[in-house]
């Protein structure tokens, strides 16, 4: 990794629009998405779902992280399927040092990022820019054969945190107003419509961009903040509400039998200081009971979250911080199990398990292609992913899981959610769908891909150094980055490399999470040795290993190399200026101006 780490720095509107216009007439992709991974939703049975009284085309989405942050990854999400976009945590401390790296996802899923790396303003931006991009390109003729002509309604829920203090800044408040009534940020980038696009540039854009919200409390946030939280976004800003719990809510004892005994992981350190600091089962029952009764009587909904990430020690040593937050495999089995406790102790309260309870069970814990259609059997909506949009094939990775929940519909003859829960439900007898998922999650005979034994194989690795020129080309490194930073152009004759491909890395994109590195075959990390390119004179000026700034005219690319790049500036222009090139296109200066905004939501 690099020895400092400068903030993200979003493209504009106007480069993210014509990165599109470029990539589909050169590559035939948006973002780098093959269309073969577009998603159809009129293809199949309906897999609507009601998320607190709004249609969604889709019951998955991005959980709020690293998939759910910036305008590609949103738009990315959605061409893949998603119709529940769960955007990325707010809070009032958005100048946040985050160690590098902050994902390993080796093996199961460890994380110490955990909100916005973005500064309020620029969250705002990044929200608004995706949805005037879905809604161009649901219309755009170019790619309707490909998601239908009616792609469905999809749902933006917000994600704040973690005090009520934070929440009722200015600050954040300006950027949850925003969020309701987006009219004059939608009218400040309307001028960046343009090109092949500039016919939208008049259109009526939704300016309600999300009206719910999911509570983030992260680890040990006291009840009663939880509660005070909860009431003002309802009374102060109208939204309904999800409440995220913890897996700590199962106990210690509970949690240390499943995870170190049931599954096998008994490397990883449980703290027991972490689940007496956190919400307790009684009193979260309490505050479930609580919260659904305030959200009813003042005219709003209200629903839980299961869960956050699990807080274990840091025994890796991969990632620089002493605590990390588990995901993936394990974390499935105990929110899973917490899902069980919780439906037993509010009986007829959860929606789930053919139940029309009041309260929405939202869910975020390991789901996969393997699991995503007996969890939508439970009545869990939405369930929202990142552990497994983090491994290779990434957002490309939910069509498929989508067609399997499809596949496992038409199996029954289920035309529609509703029917495939009953369905579960039936084949489940007596004791529930619930009841009967968990028995199988703690069955040795059906477990094992949630075991340590069952996710112990590494990923493949060659024992060769990383060179900037020429690889495996293996395309990892496009997949697996949640910022969409890498792409990749095939390799001229004239380039003296190995290797199809070529891959490049728009560093301005990169934040150094270190998922490259972990599923790169070869020794070395990709945001480091791939040609770094920057568009943004000032982030290429601070920058001390090797970088190049990019210019362009109507002829075609020039680079600008930086001492430590400078003998590879010749085999960078034979790429760049070959059939398929850089992302943005030659032809057009569109890149974007960026500026501080800090003073809009200033009274």
């Amino acid at each position: 990794m690099t020895d400092h780490h400068e903030p993200l720095t979003p493209f504009s509107l106007a480069d993210l629009l014509a990165r599109i216009s470029h990539e589909w007439d050169s590559r035939h992709r948006i973002y780098d998405l093959p269309v073969a991974r577009f998603f159809n939703v009129s293809k199949g049975p309906d897999i609507s779902m009601d998320f607190l009284g709004r249609p969604a085309a889709t019951p998955v989405g991005p959980a709020a992280g690293p998939h759910s942050q910036m305008t590609q990854n949103i738009v990315l999400s959605w061409l893949a399927g998603s119709r529940l976009i769960e955007l990325k945590t707010v809070q009032i401390l958005d100048e946040l040092e985050i160690g590098r790296p902050c994902i390993d996802m080796e093996t199961i899923g460890y994380n110490i990022e955990w909100s916005q790396e973005l500064k309020i303003p620029q969250s705002l931006e990044e929200y608004v820019k995706a949805s005037m991009i879905i809604e161009i390109l649901r219309r755009w003729e170019e790619i309707t054969p490909l998601i239908g002509t009616d792609s469905g309604p999809h749902i933006f829920d917000l994600s704040v945190g973690y005090d009520l203090a934070g929440i009722s800044t200015d600050q954040v408040a300006w950027f949850i107003d925003s969020m309701m009534d987006a009219r004059e940020e939608i009218d400040r980038l309307r001028p960046q419509i343009g090109g092949r696009f500039a016919e939208y540039r008049d259109f009526d854009f939704p300016h309600r961009i999300a009206d719910t919200v999911t509570l983030s409390t992260f680890h040990g946030c006291p009840p009663d903040e939880i509660e005070s939280i909860t009431k003002h976004l309802i009374t102060r800003h109208g939204l309904d509400v999800i409440v995220k719990l913890n897996p700590t809510l199962l106990g210690f004892e509970r949690v240390k039998e499943i995870v170190t005994e049931t599954l096998g992981f008994d490397t990883t350190v449980l703290r027991r200081e972490d689940f007496d600091n956190d919400l307790q089962f009684p009193r979260g029952l309490e505050l479930i009971n609580e919260l659904n009764d305030f959200a009813a009587r003042n005219g709003r909904r209200f629903g839980i979250k299961l869960t956050n990430t699990l807080v274990v020690e840091n025994t890796k040593g991969f990632m620089p911080d002493q605590t990390m937050y588990l995901s993936g495999p394990p974390l499935h089995v105990v929110s899973t199990t917490l899902l069980g406790e919780l439906h037993k102790a509010l009986p007829g309260m959860l929606r789930i398990d053919g139940q029309d309870g009041p309260i929405q069970v939202s869910f975020s814990a390991g789901i996969t292609k393997d699991n995503l259609a007996e969890a939508a059997g439970l009545g869990l909506a939405p369930m929202t992913i990142c552990s497994d949009l983090l491994k290779p094939g990434g957002y490309g990775r939910l069509a498929p899981m989508l067609k399997g929940l499809w596949k496992a519909m038409e199996g029954v003859g289920a035309g529609s959610l509703s029917e495939w829960q009953r369905h579960k439900g039936e084949l489940s007898g007596e004791a529930g769908a619930v009841e009967a998922y968990i028995a199988t999650l703690h069955n040795p005979a059906t477990n094992r891909r949630y075991t340590l034994a069952g996710n112990s194989k590494l990923p493949r690795s060659v024992d060769h150094e990383l060179q900037m020129w020429g690889c495996v080309a293996c395309n990892f490194c496009v997949t697996v980055c949640p910022n969409d930073a890498f792409f990749r152009i095939p390799t001229p004759d004239e380039l003296d490399a190995t290797g199809l491909q070529q891959y490049l890395v728009l560093t301005e994109l990169c934040n150094e999470c270190g998922n490259c590195m972990v599923f790169c075959p070869e020794i070395g990390d990709p945001a480091v040795v791939k040609p770094r390119l920057f568009i943004d004179e000032d982030r290429f000026a601070a920058e001390t290993e090797q970088a190049f700034l990019i210019h362009q005219d109507p002829d075609g690319y020039w680079v600008q190399p930086n001492a430590a790049a400078a003998e590879h500036t010749a085999d960078l222009l034979l790429l760049l200026n070959g059939e398929e090139g850089f992302v943005l296109p030659p032809s057009s200066k569109q890149w974007g101006e960026q500026r501080d905004r800090a003073d809009l939501y200033q009274e």
